[in-house]
């Protein structure tokens, strides 16, 4: 039986010509999702700005002024309503009540319950969540710096492992794929959480794994072509990983669309930055990282201490020529 090939074994496609292009798309696309989070912000989730969060479910999509208007009557602060996985599901966030008592939380839920039930018949309720104030700027502080520290690790590990180079494209890479990320998420108002600093990180190490392996290729034919020009050996490793990168982005991309269908909206911010993240994480890989080693002066042949077993011997004079 053939096995199934999504990518031909002759693919030779010519990546790096189109390199000039892809920056400027790429830089187009960061300097909008920089200035789309700086414009719009995210969209919070309790974990990060402190509050309750309840969740309500009801017969049929409630008029989102009056369902404000009926929270705010109860005095405990302004209501922000979002629509969850459907315009008959909306979450709550109220600000935590001041009172210093314990069961002060819980009868505000049922205040609101009470009073959403009375004034929209057959909602039903679903769960709620609370984080304090100062609990959620620590969440904020402690997602910002595992990101931060989580690409700070990768480029220097990029920069010993490779050379110099290797770690500047890489940090470029992963910051390009964050910053994707956060504007993806301003632009849909989709709400950012815990949940999505762990996507977030996810995507850091999918984008990394994807980028290792193009980078070993990189280095292994660095040694193999000492003489071959620097445009032409990118390309050539880029297209000998192809196949395994087309593979596995495709099949994480079945699961996630299947966790994202069925798995419903607690799920789906998390499912919806993985899916983006795969897309940018294979783009970043071929049109940011690996083509980014040409503008940094990054040139065949390693220095001898680097040297190792891997066809220390074989050299190709002429580069291979193209169909």
């Amino acid at each position: 039986m053939r096995l199934l090939k999504i990518v031909p074994d002759n693919t030779n496609i010519g990546f790096v010509r189109i390199r000039f292009i892809a920056f400027a798309i790429t830089a187009l696309l960061t300097v909008a999702a920089i200035g789309l989070v700086a414009a719009r912000g995210l969209n919070y989730g309790v974990d990060f700005i402190g509050g309750v969060s309840i969740e309500e479910k009801f017969a049929s999509a409630p008029p989102t002024d009056q369902l404000r208007e009926t929270v705010n009557k109860l005095g405990y602060g302004e209501a922000t309503l979002q629509e969850m996985g459907g315009k008959n599901t909306v979450t709550i966030r109220l600000p935590v009540p001041k009172s210093s008592d314990p069961a002060a939380t819980n009868i505000m839920v049922e205040q609101v319950k009470t009073a959403i039930a009375t004034k929209f018949p057959g909602a039903t309720f679903s769960t709620y969540s609370t984080v304090s104030g100062k609990v959620s700027g620590e969440l904020i502080r402690n997602g910002v710096l595992a990101v931060v520290l989580a690409i700070v690790g990768i480029a220097i590990f990029s920069w010993l492992r490779y050379e110099w180079q290797f770690g500047v494209s890489t940090a470029v890479a992963i910051l390009h794929d964050v910053l994707m990320t956060l504007g993806f998420f301003a632009l849909t108002r989709l709400v950012f959480d815990l949940n999505i600093v762990a996507a977030v990180l996810t995507i850091i190490g999918y984008s990394i794994n994807d980028k290792m392996v193009i980078d070993d290729r990189i280095r292994e034919n660095m040694r193999k072509y000492r003489k071959m020009g620097m445009s032409e050996l990118i390309d050539l490793s880029v297209n000998e990983t192809l196949p395994r990168t087309v593979m596995t982005s495709l099949t994480i991309l079945l699961a996630l669309g299947a966790l994202l269908i069925w798995g419903g909206h607690v799920l789906r911010g998390f499912t919806s930055a993985m899916m983006l993240g795969i897309v940018v994480g294979t783009y970043s890989s071929i049109y940011v990282s690996s083509s980014l080693l040409i503008t940094l002066g990054l040139k065949p042949g390693v220095k001898p201490e680097k040297a190792d077993s891997i066809a220390t011997n074989a050299e190709r004079v002429a580069p291979r020529e193209r169909p």
